[in-house]
C-alpha cells in the first residue's frame, strides 16, 4: 500500500485539554482496480507540553483512532503498512510520541520496535549501566533515582552511535522522572549566536572524552558501566581490540582502566535536514560524569587537551533547559527519537519508575 498524500490541519493547543486531529491517509487499493480508498488509522494529538518550531509540533504525538481500536498484532501491522507516514512525521519533528496504544509489557515493546524494521545497534562503548530485558530491549540508565542525567545525544562520545532510539514507559514514575528533549540545531544556533568564538574552537578542535571504568558495573553511578559490559567481554585483549575499533585508547590501572576517546567532532551536519547540530556529550560529561573514579571537569576537554570554560558550559545547560520540552510519562508511552536531531536527559524521580530502551543503527 503506497501513501499518496497526507492531509491534516492542526488547531491551536490548549493547556486545559488535549485536542486531536485525524491523520487522513489516502491509499491506493490495488485489489480494487486502482480505485482510491480512505482509511483513518492514527490520530495526531496535541498536548499542552509541546512546542512549535516553524509550525511543526515538537514532539509529534500520535494516538489510536478510538473508533477503530485494535490489538497489538494489528498495531505492528499498521506500523509496517504506514511506515512512510511515520518516517515523515519523525523527519519533520525529530521526535514521535506514541500514546494510548496497546503496548503494555517489555515483550509488547520489543514487537513494536521490530515492526519498524530498523537494525539493532549493540550497546558497545556506552557509559550507562543497562540490563537486557528481552530481545532488543534494555533498561534505560539504571543510576539512582535522586540523580539527574544531563542532556546528551545517545553515545555521541563514540564514533558508532544509534541513528534512532526508542523509550517505553512500563511503569509510570511516582513523581518526576521525565525525559526532557530538545532540538539539537536550535541549541547550535543559539550557542553560535552567543558564543561564536567558542563554537568556532569546537568546530576546529572537537572534543576529547576521558573516563575511568571499573571492572564491573556500578549501579550507584550514572556512568558506572564497567569495562567488561562496555566491551562485552572478560578478556582484556579483546576489550583493547574493540576499543581500538572505536578509536579509543586504553590505559590499564590497578583495578580499573582509563579510556580516552577523540578528538571527535562536537558539531555535526545533519544531511537529511541540511543543518548543523550540537552533537556532543559536552554538558553531560562536564556536569554529570562524576563518581568515585571520575572528575567531571577532567572528563571532557577541547580536542587539543585545553580545558573548557565552565561559565559557557553552564550557560549552554541553561539554553538546553530553556528550549526543552518536558512531558509526564504515561504507562504505555513509546517515544521514538531521531538521535541526530534531538538531545535527551532524565530528571530525578520518586519510585516506582521503569523506562525501557532500544537502540537502532
Amino acid at each position: 500500500m503506497n501513501l499518496d498524500a497526507i492531509s491534516h490541519s492542526l488547531p491551536s493547543p490548549s493547556p486545559q485539554s488535549t485536542s486531536t486531529v485525524s491523520l487522513v491517509l489516502w491509499a491506493t487499493d490495488q485489489s480494487n482496480q486502482g480505485g482510491e480508498t480512505m482509511s483513518e488509522t492514527f490520530l495526531e494529538t496535541l498536548i499542552p507540553h509541546q512546542k512549535f518550531y516553524n509550525g511543526v509540533q515538537f514532539p509529534s504525538v500520535v494516538s489510536p483512532n478510538p473508533r477503530n481500536p485494535f490489538p497489538l498484532p494489528l498495531l505492528t501491522q499498521a506500523v509496517r503498512n504506514e511506515k512512510p507516514l511515520l518516517d515523515s512525521l519523525l523527519r519533520n519533528s525529530g521526535a514521535l510520541l506514541f500514546r494510548g496504544f496497546p503496548v503494555k509489557t517489555a515483550s509488547d515493546f520489543n514487537e513494536f520496535v521490530e515492526a519498524f524494521g530498523f537494525e539493532e545497534l549493540p550497546y558497545v562503548g556506552g557509559a550507562a549501566p543497562r540490563t537486557n530485558v528481552v530481545g532488543r530491549v534494555f533498561t534505560a540508565n539504571e543510576s539512582p533515582p535522586d540523580q539527574k542525567i544531563p542532556f546528551h545525544h545517545e553515545m555521541a562520545q563514540v564514533p558508532e552511535f544509534p541513528s534512532k532510539l526508542f523509550f517505553f514507559c512500563e511503569v509510570e514514575p511516582g513523581s518526576g522522572g521525565e525525559t526532557p528533549i530538545v532540538l539539537s540545531h536550535i541549541v547550535y544556533e543559539r550557542m553560535k549566536e552567543k558564543y561564536p568564538e567558542f563554537v568556532e574552537r569546537l568546530e576546529e578542535h572537537g572534543l576529547l572524552y576521558t573516563r575511568v571504568l571499573g571492572e564491573d558495573d556500578d549501579p550507584s553511578s550514572p556512568i558506572g558501566r564497567g569495562w567488561k559490559s562496555t566491551f562485552l567481554t572478560e578478556d582484556k585483549s579483546v576489550a583493547e581490540q574493540r576499543a581500538a575499533k572505536l578509536g579509543m585508547t586504553m590505559e590499564w590501572l590497578e583495578d580499573a582502566v582509563k579510556t580516552i576517546m577523540g578528538p571527535i567532532p562536537a558539531i555535526k551536519y545533519d544531511k537529511t535536514r541540511q543543518r548543523k547540530i550540537w552533537f556532543n556529550s559536552m554538558v553531560a560529561a562536564y556536569t554529570g560524569w562524576e563518581d568515585a573514579r571520575n572528575d567531571p571537569v577532567k572528563a571532557v576537554t577541547f580536542g587539543d587537551g585545553k580545558p573548557l570554560p565552565a561559565d559557557i558550559i553552564y550557560d549552554c545547560l541553561n539554553i538546553l533547559e530553556e528550549e526543552s520540552v518536558v512531558f509526564p510519562w504515561r504507562r504505555g508511552d513509546v517515544l521514538l527519537l531521531d538521535n541526530l536531531a534531538v538531545l535527551h536527559s532524565r530528571r530525578s524521580f520518586n519510585p516506582p519508575r521503569r523506562i525501557l530502551a532500544s537502540l537502532c543503527k
